[in-house]
């Protein structure tokens, strides 16, 4: 059977890796083998991660090499990886980068191949057939410059990832700055910046609190250009504005706001999803601002929440650099490879805990409080249809006098209590004297209640799904989860990001699940948590009855 050692992973021959939790080293191999493997699943003491072909292909395109995965797997691997999986992962890893696309100087865009019987293969393709033009020699063959983007989605989904070298156009030239006088791009952001930079476009993956948006601004100090900046919702783009005006060279007369309250297109303009994804009678009314400006840099914040339409419209603007900022490369509708093909390949990423541990974002304990349904509630839960299940299993009573019981335990810490469901929103509201920030609620009024929150005059405030994204609340260290978008765990990677920024004191954020047990919630919650647990977040289980008690 060959060589056993005492290492903290199990590899096994149908690409899943056994990591076992309480291992001395498993959080060395955790590290290790996070950039090329996904977490399937995180229960008590064995997690479960998978190789996938897309996993491998955005190691490969951040610079690991198939020797450095397949060293990982045997160094940390109690018994002897199987032969046939290395082999697999050497090549799986050698088909990124066989097929590229160039610049010709007589024939403009080209997808050029290394490898002749992979170009044979993916040109018989009904796929790809509409998407190029002649061949030009054996092993090149004109594209179309409007299907750059098409072409790299059609060949992902064949197997074969192109490597995007065609260059970029370099836009309406802009100057930009950073103003460095008063403050300095941290290790991790400059690094962040280089890799995006020199890769042309891609994703940049850092955790919520890390400052991606002054990536964002070394990046367009990079390209000095104008720059689209796309972001999820209106106080997210008066955040980026504020944000730049105070570290670069950009004056507010530079910087424009593309939101349903306001339409300005200027040198960098920001703009939001919601407006862009806007139809009148069928059409997108608002994707001319693509072609508004000769833009050199378009910046995608929240990538992992980018809309269908923008990645249609993504799909002609390949000749654009791009850069894509998220917490969390995962997507609750499986279209990861669109961000890989169309935004471009992961080019950094650093891990929670490493930010953590620099001091950059604050520790976190994650606490799942299970509460019990009563005997009415679990009699109407077993009766109900299937959809309506989550909401009864998140509005419990019960649930009400555990967050009530939270709140007055951290009554001197800044808390968020977050769900989805806005009756039960607007009940703890009520209950604990605090305002509600939900859907309905006006982007000027939900600034004026963020400041009185950031300035210390509310210490609880009450948010629906509209807070979790992009919101700035630095002395924010308590959340309070009440219901979520089902099992989503980007979602979850979000709401802990709130309360991630460092605090002035250096205490450490709490984040509450409240779960109710033997129902679906407690399904979504094992899901959601997933993510959070490939980045070291371990959640420990109290008993409501306990916590409201005081044992």
């Amino acid at each position: 059977m060959g060589r056993v050692t005492d290492g903290p992973l199990i590899v096994q021959s149908d690409k899943t890796l056994l990591l076992e939790v309480d291992h001395d080293d498993a959080e060395a191999c955790r590290r290790a083998i996070a950039p090329f493997a996904e977490l399937e699943r995180s229960p008590e003491h064995v997690h479960t991660y998978r190789l996938t072909p897309l996993g491998l292909w955005n190691a490969r395109a951040a610079g690991h090499d198939a020797e450095q995965v397949i060293d990982t797997l045997m160094t940390y691997s109690r018994y002897p990886v199987p032969h046939a999986m290395l082999v697999d992962v050497a090549e799986t890893m050698a088909r990124y980068g066989r097929l590229r696309l160039e610049t010709h100087p007589a024939h403009g865009l080209v997808l050029h191949s290394s490898d002749r019987p992979v170009l044979e293969e993916v040109l018989r393709s009904k796929r790809i057939k509409p998407l190029v033009a002649a061949r030009l020699d054996a092993d090149t063959v004109v594209v179309h410059p409007s299907q750059r983007g098409n072409l790299k989605q059609a060949l992902i989904k064949l197997g074969w990832p192109a490597e995007d070298m065609a260059g970029y156009v370099d836009g309406e030239a802009h100057e930009i700055d950073l103003d460095e006088a008063s403050w300095q791009l941290r290790t991790y952001q400059k690094e962040a910046a280089d890799g995006f930079w020199h890769g042309g476009s891609g994703v940049v993956v850092l955790p919520c609190g890390a400052g991606k948006t002054l990536v964002g601004a070394a990046a367009m100090a990079q390209a000095r250009s104008t720059t689209l900046i796309l972001v999820t919702n209106t106080v997210a783009a008066r955040q980026w504005r504020d944000e730049l005006i105070r570290r670069t060279s950009l004056t507010e007369d530079e910087i424009g706001e593309y939101s349903g309250s306001k339409k300005e297109i200027r040198p960098v303009t920001i703009a939001t999803y919601q407006v862009m994804t806007t139809r009148r009678k069928g059409t997108y009314t608002h994707l001319e601002l693509f072609e508004a400006r000769d833009w050199g840099l378009i910046i995608y914040d929240e990538v992992h929440l980018l809309p269908a339409p923008i990645f249609r419209m993504t799909a002609d603007l390949q000749a654009r650099r791009r850069l894509g900022l998220t917490a969390t490369l995962v997507r609750e509708d499986g279209r990861e490879d669109d961000v890989f093909t169309l935004i471009g390949p992961k080019r950094y990423d650093a891990p929670w805990k490493e930010i953590e541990n620099q001091g950059y974002i604050a520790p976190a304990d994650c606490v799942e409080v299970r509460v019990t349904l009563s005997e009415g509630e679990r009699l109407a839960y077993a009766t109900a249809e299937a959809d309506e299940r989550y909401r009864l299993a998140s509005c419990t009573e019960s649930k009400t006098r555990v967050v009530e019981e939270l709140v007055r335990l951290h009554k001197a810490d800044q808390t968020l209590v977050i769900g989805q469901y806005i009756d039960q929103l607007d009940e703890f509201g009520e209950r604990l004297n605090a305002p509600v920030i939900k859907g309905e609620t006006p982007v000027r009024e939900r600034q004026r209640l963020f400041d009185a929150f950031r300035a210390g005059e509310l210490t609880a405030l009450v948010v629906s799904k509209v807070a979790n994204f992009s919101i700035d609340l630095p002395e924010a260290s308590v959340a309070i989860q009440v219901s979520g978008t089902f099992g989503s765990r980007q979602e979850e990677a979000q709401r802990l990001g709130r309360i991630l920024r460092p605090k002035s004191d250096g205490r450490t954020a709490r984040f509450y699940s409240v779960i109710a047990r033997d129902t679906i919630d407690q399904e979504y919650a094992q899901h959601r948590q997933r993510f959070l647990a490939e980045q070291g977040y371990a959640y420990q289980i109290a008993d409501a009855e306990e916590l409201l008690s005081g044992e």
